[in-house]
């Protein structure tokens, strides 16, 4: 972003302090105007024909850009993806762990990522694995939707679910 003398161009679309268009003008009747009203000329627009100026105060200007690029950093949403790892023959109490963490996860609105590793002569028993993530997607169906369906890389079959499906309901008392 160039400023007062910085500017390189014969003519220039000035628009004033209030933001009304002055017109286009030479740059250096532009940067007297800006001298007169004791502020500095902006270049906002340098592509378009001719480049577009605004007189401002340099300095309130950048302070301003910079709350704007702060406040649409603030309004993104960082999904993460957390990974819960599960064995084809996990025991019942291990799989209810991880599905309540998984839960969690979901709530925060993280994404989950189900890793089921195979180790040795578990490779012959795919089928038993396939089971084991159709369970978990199953008991999360309430509040998530599979995103990308199980697939095997190398010994490790993975499946992503993501935050949504059916909100859980919520039971009301009548006290």
């Amino acid at each position: 972003m160039r400023i007062n003398r910085e500017i390189r161009a014969d003519k220039v679309r000035v628009i004033s302090e209030a933001g009304e268009q002055i017109g286009i003008m030479s740059l250096r009747e532009a940067l007297v105007r800006a001298e007169e009203a004791g502020l500095d000329l902006v270049e906002i627009s340098p592509l378009a024909k001719p480049p577009v100026v605004k007189i401002v105060d340099y300095g309130k200007f950048r302070y301003q850009q910079q709350k704007k690029e702060k406040d649409s950093k603030k309004a993104q949403v960082q999904i993460k993806v957390k990974e819960v790892k599960l064995k084809p023959n996990i025991d019942e109490h291990d799989f209810q762990t991880k599905l309540k963490h998984a839960r969690e996860f979901i709530l925060k609105g993280n994404k989950v990522r189900i890793s089921i590793m195979f180790r040795g002569r578990e490779m012959l028993h795919i089928d038993l694995g396939a089971q084991v993530v159709r369970r978990f997607c199953e008991e999360l169906s309430d509040i998530s939707a599979i995103e990308s369906s199980s697939k095997m890389m190398g010994r490790t079959m993975t499946t992503v679910l993501a935050p949504g499906g059916k909100k859980p309901k919520v039971a009301v008392s009548n006290h």
